[in-house]
């Protein structure tokens, strides 16, 4: 009993003993002289123990054991760790068939020191704009580099009606323009033609994030879409908080799935997340009924959303791409040398060749193989031992081969240890080098180039500079190149391919 029940029963005593009056026990207690009456009553019939409610040391009929208590601590730490509440508590109701209030949840959460908490920064404060009228008057597009499955950094590509916050996506390796086109594609496909594409700035002038953005500008055009571009993240924030909600949402999911490779990762997200998830709790009915969504016919938005090149014709009806030679093998009747071919490459990087808007059909050549730098170099030594023991004077080979008399003891010593075979390999692999250190830059230069292959040799300067520490020139990242045949995007591209 504590003090204050303790005053109260001495005042009702004394008030049964006739020693204080009953309006002063109203003003003592500060009840009414109804509760004082029913506390005489209680008092009469229960003596001093009145005053102790019937309910104490009772346990609530709604009280949740304490094993269902450890039970869900256990499951967050181990299994929920990376849940947010109301994503947990949904879990728990589908997946556990535990049905906890939030406040609760977020109590034991508390207790166990295991809340994840949102972000929260400074931000200027900006003026609300508020959703379009229509589906298919505006569609925000943007792609987001996190870990979403596994180890391996990704990017997910993901294109969101303002509107409505129907969301299209998919898993890339990096964000790039043949990314954005298959997205779209898939968006246009499903629902039809929009008016307005809403994109941050990068690659618009050819930058390294979406080189060759300007295929989609070109695209769209084409479909009749207008492109708008954002100068701040702030301005495209539907799909910036999309992109939040999904990283917090979906790495729990994929995680929990154990999905840890991109073609399960987009199956699950495209056929199950966002049609049995994001459609039906996260999206909205716009304000006006009517559709922007134009159909187009399956033909014309895959001519659209191809990638189109031009080159020149030679006098001889052939012409060079990506580092090949093609020549015409359509039967055409006049010359066609000095006009521009357009040369379509779709999204499944199937070649097709046009000249004013027929299709031509075309051969690729074999070209001679040529002996790189290095295998040059290779032969040049070799020829220049030869020479000396023929000579039987070293200086003497090296007057007239131009190879240093260091490399020609060099190369002799190799010849002699390891044979001519071991000598030309290394030399053709490009993995020959007189100076350690220097083949340590060239192996990191190859491999961040294959890992970046539409980077410059300016950026892969700057960029192993700032990541690794490394000083090295742009002339020796083109040297390096030359060496080892990757020199253009496209061959460095082809060489990543076959090194994956």
């Amino acid at each position: 009993m504590d003090s204050k029940k303790q005053f109260q029963a001495d005042i009702i005593t004394k008030v049964y003993n006739k020693k204080i009056s009953l309006s002063n026990a109203q003003k003592m207690l500060g009840k009414s002289e109804r509760t004082i009456e029913r506390y005489l009553q209680a008092y009469r019939k229960e003596g001093i123990s009145f005053v102790i409610h019937k309910n104490t040391n009772r346990s609530p009929k709604n009280k949740i054991s304490p094993k269902l208590k450890k039970q869900v601590q256990s499951l967050i730490q181990k299994k929920y760790f990376d849940f947010n509440l109301s994503h947990l508590k949904e879990k728990l109701e589908t997946d556990e068939n535990i049905i906890v209030k939030r406040e609760t949840l977020r109590s034991w959460a508390h207790e166990i020191h295991h809340v994840k908490r949102k972000k929260k920064r400074r931000t200027k404060i900006r003026k609300r704009r508020n959703r379009m009228s229509s589906e298919g008057l505006m569609i925000q597009m943007d792609g987001s580099h996190h870990q979403w499955f596994g180890n391996r950094e990704s990017c997910l590509i993901a294109a969101i009606d303002d509107a409505t916050s129907e969301i299209h996506a998919e898993f890339f390796n990096r964000e790039t323009t043949l990314g954005c086109m298959k997205v779209l594609k898939q968006l246009i496909m499903e629902k039809g033609a929009f008016k307005t594409l809403y994109v941050d700035r990068a690659g618009v002038f050819g930058g390294a994030k979406r080189c060759n953005f300007s295929q989609v500008k070109r695209a769209c055009r084409e479909l009749g879409i207008e492109i708008v571009f954002a100068h701040s993240a702030e301005a495209k924030g539907r799909i910036e908080r999309a992109f939040n909600t999904l990283q917090d949402r979906l790495v729990a999911e994929l995680r929990l799935r154990k999905i840890k490779d991109m073609k399960k990762a987009n199956e699950y997200l495209q056929r199950k997340f966002i049609p049995s998830y994001w459609n039906k709790n996260l999206s909205v009915k716009a304000e006006s009924s009517k559709s922007e969504y134009t159909k187009l016919s399956p033909k014309k938005v895959q001519q659209a959303l191809t990638f189109k090149e031009y080159r020149k014709i030679r006098k001889d009806h052939t012409f060079s791409y990506k580092g090949f030679d093609f020549c015409i093998t359509s039967k055409i009747k006049l010359s066609l040398a000095g006009y521009e071919i357009e040369l379509r490459t779709d999204l499944e990087s199937q070649l097709q060749c046009y000249f004013a808007g027929r299709s031509i059909e075309v051969k690729k050549l074999k070209m001679p193989s040529r002996l790189s730098h290095s295998e040059l170099e290779a032969k040049e030594r070799i020829k220049a031992v030869k020479l000396a023991r023929k000579l039987s004077s070293v200086t003497e080979a090296s007057k007239q081969t131009g190879v240093s008399r260091q490399n020609i003891y060099r190369t002799k010593k190799i010849l002699e240890e390891k044979g001519q075979g071991y000598f030309l390999g290394t030399f053709k692999k490009g993995s020959y080098c007189k100076n350690q250190k220097m083949q340590q830059k060239q192996d990191l230069v190859v491999n961040f180039s294959l890992e970046n292959p539409h980077l410059g040799e300016g950026q892969v300067t700057k960029h192993i500079q700032n990541k690794f520490g490394i000083e090295i020139s742009a002339g020796a990242v083109r040297g390096i190149w030359l060496r080892n045949n990757m020199q253009t995007i496209a061959l460095r591209v082809e060489k990543a391919k076959k090194a994956a």
